[in-house]
């Protein structure tokens, strides 16, 4: 992995730390630590994906085609997107690959730590109120989403756009939207503008970037993204399993790894974030220690929530600070997460080191 890092002008002409390169062409880049602090993702901080290189976009010739399975075909523009009714929302948006450095043996993909994740406000027309004004027929069973991004996988048999299938009850979810605005400005071309979908909740490839094309498929989708990526494919196990919803996950974002704290009482604060709320978030201090509940923040209801515990710190030397978190469901955070071919999924619960009074010399 590349770690350098570009610095960008933040609010008020002040600078601060920009993403840190994973890979330059196509452009793949991490938050910088100083992003974690954050409980909206500064836009020159957000985390970017990119398949292929980034396509021409202009706003004002962009248009999106509307085909297949619908009662009448049609082109809108996003002049007469805009036009219609928005919506905003808060919502979490975190790379299928995110952590896939801490698989061993290392799998395939771009080689993601931990910053392939931000939460962002976004504002936009809901997908269903678009497709009210076109009529889906009885018989469509999914809709697929079209970027202008195309290439060539390495693995693939030639040349194809980015596109992704989802199934019409999250589709016509009243929160999944036809995104043309980040962090109250429009959409930056680099996340996929003028126009992205965004489907919160879930795992950020189902939110198709560089978008131009909805098409009503009376079958299910089985084009390259959605059966040969962003699957689980684990050994032993023949069933490859779609992803969808991201998992229950936490972070320890203060202290740092490495830290030397004086005894006496401290703040651990992070964030939990999951596709399907987070319920609790707890912290233990050593691996032996028991877990306790931290006191966990309110927030929107697809954004991480941040949380905080109070550790009382009376024993010096070296310590681990460990979190989890539980979701809405019942899930939570394994203590190792489960090895696939691709690296997917990696919400293995977070381990920091830090130092209790003076730390010894090596």
């Amino acid at each position: 992995m590349t770690t350098t890092s570009d610095t960008r002008a933040g609010e008020q002409g002040r600078s601060r730390p920009g993403r840190i390169i994973v890979s330059a062409n196509p452009l793949n880049a991490e938050i910088p630590p100083d992003a974690w602090q954050h409980t909206i993702t500064p836009t020159d901080q957000f985390y970017v994906r990119s398949h292929f290189a980034a396509p021409q976009a202009d706003a004002d010739s962009w248009s999106l085609q509307l085909s297949g399975a619908l009662e009448g075909a049609r082109e809108v523009t996003l002049a007469e997107l805009r036009a219609l009714p928005t919506r905003t929302l808060t919502a979490t948006m975190e790379c299928a690959g995110n952590d896939r450095l801490g698989f061993a043996p290392l799998c395939e993909g771009e080689p993601w730590g931990s910053g392939a994740v931000s939460t962002g406000v976004w504002t936009g027309v809901a997908l269903r109120d678009l497709l009210a004004r076109v009529r889906l027929r009885p018989t469509a069973v999914e809709l697929l989403f079209t970027g202008a991004d195309a290439g060539a996988p390495p693995d693939s048999s030639g040349a194809l756009a980015f596109e992704r299938s989802l199934p019409l009850a999250k589709a016509l979810d009243p929160d999944t939207l036809l995104a043309f605005e980040l962090n109250g400005a429009p959409l930056p071309h680099i996340h996929g503008g003028p126009l992205r979908l965004v489907v919160p909740g879930w795992y950020g490839m189902a939110s198709v970037k560089w978008l131009t094309r909805i098409t009503a498929l009376e079958q299910p989708f089985a084009g390259y993204f959605q059966r040969e990526r962003y699957v689980l494919v684990r050994p032993g196990e023949a069933e490859r399993v779609p992803l969808g919803a991201m998992a229950v996950k936490s972070r320890i974002t203060a202290p740092s790894e490495g830290a030397t704290l004086p005894m006496g009482s401290h703040t651990v604060s992070g964030v939990a974030w999951s596709g399907s709320g987070v319920a609790r978030v707890e912290v233990r201090v050593d691996h032996d220690g028991a877990w306790q509940a931290a006191r966990l923040h309110d927030g929107p209801r697809y954004a991480w929530r941040r949380w905080e515990w109070t550790w009382e710190a009376d024993e010096p030397g070296k310590h681990v600070l460990q979190v989890r978190a539980t979701d809405e469901a019942g899930n939570t955070q394994p203590d190792v997460a489960a090895w696939n071919q691709f690296g997917y999924v990696n919400n293995a619960i977070q381990s920091v080191v830090v130092y209790i009074g003076e730390r010894e010399a090596a």
